[in-house]
C-alpha cells in the first residue's frame, strides 16, 4: 500500500451478494469439488474464498455480505446430498471389492463409544444389511447403536458418546489375496469443514515446516476412506497391484444397481503412497499403501494395511489416554486461530453455515471486525 493511499485511508464498505452462477472452470473450484458434485455448495465456498482474499488484499475494507435465506438453504442441502452420495457410493464400492476379493464375508456396524463420567472406551459390532447402508448416512448408524444403551459407573447412569463409527466386510473364509477384512469409514462433518478452512488459508503454507500439515494439499481427498487389511506387507503389494489392474463386469456392476461405464468399471488412481517395510516407513510406525482413486465420479482414499498394524491402531484407538493426529491437527488449528483472528472467524463461521439449524432458534451468525454477515428472508 503506498504512502498517499495510507494517509487517506478510510472504512470502504464493499456490499459483496453471494452468487448462485454454477459455470465454474476446473482452475477455480474450491477445495470440495473432488468430492462430488454439489454446484451451490462449490460456488459458495469459492466465494468465502474471495472474501477472504478481499479482507488480506485491503485490509481497510469492510465487507458487508448478504446471504439470502434462499441460497443457504440450498447450499445445506447441496452439502447434505452430497454427503450422503458420497457414502452410498463408498459402500456400493465396498461391496464390489468384497465380492471380488473375499470368497464370503459378513458385515458388520462397529462402533467405538466413550462412556462419560470415566471416559473408558468400548467396542460394539453389529450385524447390519446393505440395504440399511444405502439408506442412514454412518453417523446416524453409530449413534442409533449408542441410542440402545446405558452405562451405570456405580454412582449414575449415562449414555455413552461416539468416538468412531466404520463399516467392516469381514473374511470368513482364506482367499487368495489374504484379506482379513474389509472397512469403510466418513469423516465427521465438523472434520469436513475444518478441512476446508485449512484450504482456504492454505494452513500448509502458514506452518509449512511442521510435518504436522504434511498431509494436506490443494483439494479434500480423504473424506470417504476405504481399508482394506491383509496379513503381511507383501499381500499390501499385491493386493494395491491387483487394484490398479481390476476391471469389473457389466454383471457384477448391475448386481449392485450400477449403470455399467467405464467411470465405474476401473478405478483411476490419482497419487499413491507406500509407507511399508522397505518402502518409505513412517517413523511412528504407521503401515500401508495409500491411494487417492476416482470412481463413480467420486474421490475416495484406500489404504491397504497389514493386520498387526491394523491391530496395533485399533488398540491406539480404543485406549483410553488415546491422543492422536486428529487432537494434535486440532491443537495446531486451535494455536493458528489464537494468532490469526481471520482464520479463528472463518471456522466460527462454516461451523455456522453447516452444523447449526436455520430458524428462529438458531444462533446468530459469527461477525469479524472487518466483515458483516447479513442473512436476508
Amino acid at each position: 500500500m503506498d504512502k498517499d493511499r495510507l494517509s487517506n485511508s478510510r472504512m470502504v464498505y464493499s456490499d459483496i451478494e453471494a452468487s448462485e452462477s454454477t459455470d465454474l472452470k476446473v482452475s477455480d473450484r474450491s477445495p470440495l469439488w473432488f468430492l462430488g458434485e454439489a454446484p451451490h455448495l462449490e460456488e459458495f465456498v469459492r466465494y468465502l474464498q474471495h472474501i477472504k482474499d478481499q479482507i488480506e488484499q485491503s485490509p481497510e475494507v469492510v465487507v458487508q455480505v448478504k446471504l439470502s435465506g434462499n441460497l443457504l438453504g440450498r447450499v445445506r442441502e447441496d452439502f447434505a446430498a452430497m454427503i450422503k452420495a458420497g457414502e452410498e457410493k463408498l459402500h456400493r464400492l465396498g461391496l464390489l471389492m468384497s465380492k471380488t476379493l473375499l470368497t464370503t464375508f459378513h458385515l458388520h456396524s462397529v462402533v467405538i463409544g466413550e462412556m462419560a463420567s470415566t471416559k473408558e472406551r468400548f467396542t460394539l459390532s453389529q450385524t447390519v444389511a446393505p440395504e440399511t447402508l444405502f439408506s442412514t448416512i454412518d453417523l446416524d448408524l453409530g449413534n442409533l447403536q449408542l441410542s440402545k444403551l446405558l452405562f451405570f459407573d456405580g454412582s449414575v447412569w449415562s449414555k455413552p458418546s461416539l468416538v468412531s463409527n466404520v463399516v467392516e466386510y469381514v473374511a470368513t473364509e482364506p482367499n487368495e489375496f489374504g484379506i482379513h477384512r474389509v472397512l469403510t469409514r466418513v469423516k465427521a462433518e465438523q472434520e469436513i469443514w475444518n478441512k476446508v478452512v485449512d484450504e482456504i488459508f492454505q494452513v500448509d503454507q502458514l506452518v509449512k515446516m511442521d510435518k504436522k500439515l504434511v498431509h494436506l494439499s490443494r483439494f479434500i481427498k480423504d473424506v470417504f476412506g476405504l481399508k482394506i487389511v491383509v496379513g503381511s506387507t507383501d499381500e499390501a503389494r499385491k493386493v494395491h497391484d491387483c487394484l490398479k489392474h481390476i476391471t469389473w463386469s457389466h454383471l457384477n456392476l448391475t448386481s449392485l444397481g450400477l449403470i455399467s461405464d467405464e467411470k465405474v468399471e476401473r478405478l483411476k488412481f490419482i497419487e499413491t503412497k507406500e509407507h511399508l517395510d522397505g518402502g518409505h516407513k513412517k517413523a511412528s510406525g504407521w503401515q500401508a499403501v495409500k491411494s487417492v482413486v476416482r470412481w463413480a465420479d467420486s474421490t475416495f482414499e484406500i489404504q491397504v494395511q497389514p493386520l498387526r498394524n491394523y491391530l496395533a491402531e485399533k488398540e491406539r484407538l480404543t485406549g483410553e489416554s488415546h491422543v492422536g493426529f486428529k487432537a494434535r491437527r486440532e491443537a495446531l488449528r486451535d494455536e493458528l486461530a489464537e494468532r490469526f483472528p481471520l482464520f479463528r472467524f472463518y471456522r466460527e463461521l462454516l461451523r455456522w453455515l453447516f452444523l447449526a439449524e436455520m430458524g428462529e432458534n438458531s444462533l446468530q451468525p459469527p461477525q469479524f471486525h472487518n466483515i458483516s454477515i447479513i442473512v436476508e428472508s
